[in-house]
C-alpha cells in the first residue's frame, strides 16, 4: 500500500484545485480567445473555434492530470475522452453565446465579442471544473482502475497530523 501511496501525489483539496483550474485553464482558454480571433479572419468562426478548442482541451488535460488535480503523471486517453465531452459542451456554449451576440448586434466589436466570448468561457469552464474533479480526475476510481482492487474508503493522516486525506484507497483481494 505504501508503494501505491508514494507514486500518487495528495490530491489538492476544492479551493487549491479551483485556483490551478483557473491558473492553468484560464491561461489556456485566454490565450485560446486571441487564437480563436486571429484563426476567424481566415477561416469561419465556428471552424476556428472548433480547432483551438481540441488544441486547447489536449494541451489543458494534460495541464489539470499534471498540476492542477495531482493525478501524478500524464492524463490517460479515458481522460482525455471524458475532458473531450466536457469540452464539447463548453464549444456549444461559446458558439451559442455568439451566435446570440450577433443575433443582438449588427456588427459587434472585437472588444464586445471578447467580453461575451471569455464570459461564455468562464460559465462554461466553472461547470468543466466540477466535472474534471468529480468524475475525469476522481482519484479512487482512477487508483482503483489502476490497481485493479477494490476500495474501502476511510479517513486517515497523512504526512503530518494537520493534513487529513479525504479518503485512502485500501486494496485487498478482490
Amino acid at each position: 500500500m505504501e508503494a501505491a501511496q508514494s507514486r500518487h501525489q495528495a490530491a489538492p483539496g476544492t479551493f487549491a484545485a479551483f485556483a490551478r483550474f483557473v491558473l492553468c485553464g484560464g491561461g489556456v482558454g485566454l490565450a485560446s480567445s486571441f487564437a480563436v480571433a486571429a484563426l476567424a479572419s481566415w477561416i469561419p468562426w465556428s471552424l476556428a473555434n472548433a480547432m483551438i478548442t481540441v488544441a486547447s482541451t489536449l494541451l489543458a488535460t494534460e495541464l489539470h492530470a499534471r498540476f492542477t488535480f495531482g493525478a501524478g503523471g500524464r492524463a490517460t486517453w479515458r481522460q482525455h475522452a471524458q475532458s473531450a465531452g466536457s469540452a464539447v459542451a463548453a464549444y456549444v456554449v461559446t458558439c451559442v453565446a455568439m451566435l446570440v451576440l450577433q443575433q443582438l448586434v449588427a456588427a459587434p466589436g472585437a472588444v464586445l465579442e471578447q467580453v461575451v466570448y471569455l464570459s461564455a468561457s468562464a460559465l462554461a469552464g466553472v461547470a468543466r471544473f466540477a466535472v474534471l474533479r468529480l468524475v475525469v480526475f476522481a482519484r479512487n476510481r482512477s487508483q482503483l482502475a489502476a490497481v485493479g482492487c477494490t476500495a474501502r474508503p476511510v479517513r486517515a493522516a497523512v504526512a503530518r497530523a494537520e493534513v487529513q486525506a479525504d479518503a485512502v484507497v485500501l486494496c485487498r483481494a478482490a
